[in-house]
């Protein structure tokens, strides 16, 4: 389980492989003490699983869904990416419980820049949009954030300084892509009730 609070952001090294993807990544701006191979990790939001460790280097192998189904699969050598390791009993929960797993993608579809903030416009499938709802949660490119207004086929994100110094969403432009987790709860209550109501009808 992850919290959506960000560690730090690491740069992609090398990317190897014809089928399963090997990802590289150098962990220089996140800790890496007590990591070791088969723990969890979140990379933009994915929960990737650790495969080898050269510190500050850490490798993890991507399979073609995930490579299809979330932005990893566009990524390049030398791009940054959010990070963050898996919760541990005792810490302290200050996003919301995220499973690393993304449910989809959304597109950037308007961006205003203030002197210290950032306006994001999300476009995102209708799949999606049931379950995004104004001052609810949710995680773009692994980062808790609270939705702002919806409309539809999108919704804002209202950006502060220290999300925007702390991640790479700062650097997103009109057209980039993004990972979309929505949290568990909502998605189980919005299909609980597609589902009566379907019965019903």
């Amino acid at each position: 389980m992850f919290t959506g609070i960000v560690a730090g952001t690491g740069k992609i090294s090398s990317i190897a492989g014809d089928d399963v993807i090997r990802f590289v990544i150098d962990f220089s701006s996140v800790s890496t003490d007590g990591l070791v191979t088969g723990a969890s990790v979140s990379v933009d939001g994915v929960c990737l699983t650790v495969v080898e460790i050269n510190p500050p280097e850490i490798s993890f192998d991507a399979i073609p869904e995930t490579l299809e189904k979330t932005t990893l699969g566009s990524k390049q050598v030398g791009d940054s990416v959010n990070l963050e390791r898996a919760l541990k009993m005792g810490d302290e929960l200050g996003g919301h419980l995220l499973s690393g797993h993304i449910i989809g993608m959304g597109k950037i579809s308007n961006r205003v820049a203030g002197d210290e903030n950032l306006d994001l416009m999300i476009d995102c499938p209708e799949k999606i949009m049931k379950f995004v709802q104004e001052k609810g949660y949710i995680a773009i490119d692994g980062i808790s954030l609270t939705i702002g207004e919806v409309n539809e086929g999108s919704f804002y994100l209202h950006l502060i300084p220290e999300t925007i110094a702390l991640t790479t969403i700062g650097s997103k432009n009109l057209g980039d892509s993004v990972n979309i987790e929505v949290d568990s709860m909502t998605q189980t209550i919005v299909t609980t009730v597609e589902r009566i109501l379907e019965a019903k009808s």
